[in-house]
């Protein structure tokens, strides 16, 4: 092989004493100088490496251990656990270095091995990585009503911290499959409820396969009874009323955007409704009352809606500097302060997305038109509506000219 050049080939292994390798796997192995992997790796198949080989550990961080692959310049042969291919490691060098992982070698990954274990076909099984990575799309698995999950686990997010949540927020119906130090003479295999589950710890490294002990159905309501939700004080007049909930999520487009604010959200009605609606959404609340807190976290339960980040304080002045610009905003209080919310939020915007607002006076209606006008931003969509004796409601869009 030629030595000019860096390029990466990884081969997938169990961490178990006696890895065994095909006989290209091997061949490939002579073929190389240049080796890296985790410790544990490296104690596993030292005895296969050429005479002079240089092994390069891969630890945090990995910045430093991307330097020593640059500092080399020639191909490097990798060892890593389970399939690199699957939530692996061959994904992140791909990430780091374009075109050139050349060749991978695949091995089971944990899933597969938990799966056989249990002789449970895993076919339909849908499949999150909690492994250094956000609760997001294990809660969107879970609104979306999955009935076969596969989670990869870590030490901070472990099986009894995820059947508590699952606890948490009413997704009662399933079961846990748990699979410790799979694929050798260690392996350990539970099967418990989510309250079993909840009160005990595992060794690691562990995954497991959330199943539902009853069929599901995915079938959110279209739009939430404000009687359903805790209210402000009891006070049913501090709630996005259900029909105009409705009128300002469709005015929002949350089918087209990944990042919803809910800025003034009180009881957080319209967060949890887009949240049942679009799982799919990350979504951040902001409310300056301190109630908020309390209110968020019931509502959030009560419709089973985990994953809503929320600030509580004065929206002016929250740090909103690490966060991601949203697609959408909806206004649903401003405390006077329109126009700052409105320039602070476009700022934030820039070029794209879009604001609602309802408007419940022709004062606060001119001075939401006032406020878009001030920003450069323009009114492309308005609807006037009334619900029985209240006074009409306005819901308005702002977008970006042109």
């Amino acid at each position: 092989m030629s030595r000019q050049g860096l390029s990466f080939t990884v081969v997938g292994m169990s961490d178990e004493v006696g890895s065994r390798f095909a006989d290209e796997v091997k061949q490939t192995i002579k073929e190389h100088r240049v080796f890296s992997g985790g410790k544990r790796h490296r104690e596993l198949v030292g005895h296969l490496l050429p005479e002079q080989a240089k092994w390069i550990d891969v630890t945090v961080p990995l910045a430093e251990v991307f330097e020593q692959y640059r500092a080399v310049n020639e191909p490097i042969f990798v060892f890593a656990s389970g399939d690199p291919l699957f939530f692996g490691y061959t994904t992140t060098l791909m990430r780091e270095f374009p075109n050139l992982v050349k060749r991978t070698f695949p091995y089971f990954n944990s899933l597969q091995l938990l799966a056989h274990a249990l002789t449970l076909p895993y076919h339909d099984m849908r499949v999150c990585s909690l492994t250094g990575r956000p609760w997001h799309e294990f809660d969107r698995a879970l609104i979306e009503r999955t009935s076969k999950l596969g989670v990869l686990t870590d030490r901070k997010n472990t099986p009894e911290l995820i059947a508590q949540r699952m606890l948490e927020f009413g997704y009662t119906k399933y079961r846990m499959h748990i699979g410790v130090r799979l694929g050798g003479a260690r392996q350990e295999l539970y099967t418990l409820s989510l309250d079993e589950a909840a009160k005990l710890s595992f060794e690691q490294p562990n995954c497991l396969i959330i199943e539902a002990t009853e069929p599901l159905e995915y079938c959110a309501p279209l739009g939430l009874s404000e009687g359903d939700f805790h209210l402000l004080n009891g006070r049913a007049k501090m709630i996005t009323k259900m029909p105009i909930r409705l009128l300002s999520l469709s005015a929002l487009d949350l089918h087209h955007c990944q990042r919803l604010w809910d800025v003034g959200f009180c009881t957080g009605s319209v967060s949890v409704e887009a949240k049942l609606q679009f799982p799919h959404l990350k979504i951040t609340s902001f409310e300056i009352r301190p109630e908020g807190d309390l209110l968020i976290r019931d509502n959030a339960r009560r419709f089973g809606t985990p994953g809503i980040e929320y600030y509580i304080g004065d929206f002016m002045q929250a740090d909103i500097s690490t966060l991601e610009a949203p697609d959408a905003v909806f206004i649903g209080g401003h405390g006077g302060k329109l126009l700052g919310f409105m320039q602070r939020l476009t700022e934030k915007m820039q070029e794209q997305g879009r604001i609602v607002f309802n408007s419940v006076s022709s004062d606060t209606l001119d001075l939401f038109r006032s406020a878009t006008k001030a920003v450069g931003w323009t009114i492309d969509h308005e609807v006037r509506i009334a619900l029985d004796e209240h006074n009409p409601i306005t819901i308005l869009r702002a977008v970006p000219k042109g």
